[in-house]
């Protein structure tokens, strides 16, 4: 395993390795990014395109959005939230590396409006998950 970024500790996870910036109890009512962590882009290897749902679609907790394509494989993403597409990370689509060089930051893949947080754990519980 490389070395991977050191993971950020106000940020919601779910055991499919998508990430939320926020804290779970207080998810509900704002506007967050999601991505993909460092051990799913790890494990991925080279991310050559991404597969998003589209602005203005309502997604649910638990289930597939779209898809993550790397040079090794085809990954489902799963949303950790329930809630209203409000935008689509472009840089991420056009440069899907970003996702590797920086999980946590440029490599967001969109923004949702909450109204419902899924099964998720905090950066401790996903450390403890994953043995990082």
């Amino acid at each position: 395993m490389a070395q991977l970024p050191p993971l950020p500790q106000n940020y919601t996870y779910s055991a499919e390795h998508e990430w939320v910036d926020g804290a779970a109890d207080e998810l509900v009512g704002k506007t967050v990014k999601v991505g993909i962590t460092a051990v799913a882009a790890d494990a991925l290897g080279e991310v050559v395109y991404v597969d998003l749902p589209e602005v203005g679609d309502t997604i649910t907790a638990g289930e597939t959005c779209g898809e993550v394509e790397s040079t090794k494989s085809v990954s489902d993403l799963y949303t950790p939230v329930t809630g209203e597409i409000i935008t689509i990370n472009e840089a991420a689509v056009d440069s899907p590396g970003l996702l590797n060089s920086d999980p946590y930051g440029e490599g967001w893949l969109f923004e949702v409006a909450v109204t419902e947080v899924g099964e998720v754990m905090d950066a401790a519980g996903y450390a403890e998950a994953n043995s990082l």
